[in-house]
């Protein structure tokens, strides 16, 4: 997912002043990160969590959800639009 000036848009935060919306969009993606790999992360064992960390190539990383995870991308989906409605939420606080 892009997180650029359409998505503050499509979050109604265009408003927001300049200075803060590349502050916010990097909040956003590491915020999505953490949450997605915590999600992401449950039920797997130690030696799942070691193999998945060693990983860099990301077909290898696609692969390797594929088997470990299925449903890595409805993790993936439900986690953005929860972020998503959080920040709508709360638009009226991001933009003062």
């Amino acid at each position: 997912m892009q997180f650029d000036e359409q998505f503050l848009q499509e979050m109604g935060l265009s408003a927001m002043p300049e200075e803060q919306k590349k502050e916010f969009l990097d909040y956003i993606q590491e915020e999505l990160e953490v949450r997605i790999g915590e999600r992401i992360s449950k039920g797997l064992t130690e030696a799942q969590l070691a193999e998945f960390d060693a990983l860099t190539d990301q077909a290898e990383i696609g692969r390797w959800l594929q088997a470990n995870r299925p449903d890595y991308r409805e993790i993936v989906s439900r986690t953005i639009n929860e972020m998503k409605e959080e920040i709508r939420a709360n638009r009226n606080k991001l933009v003062a």
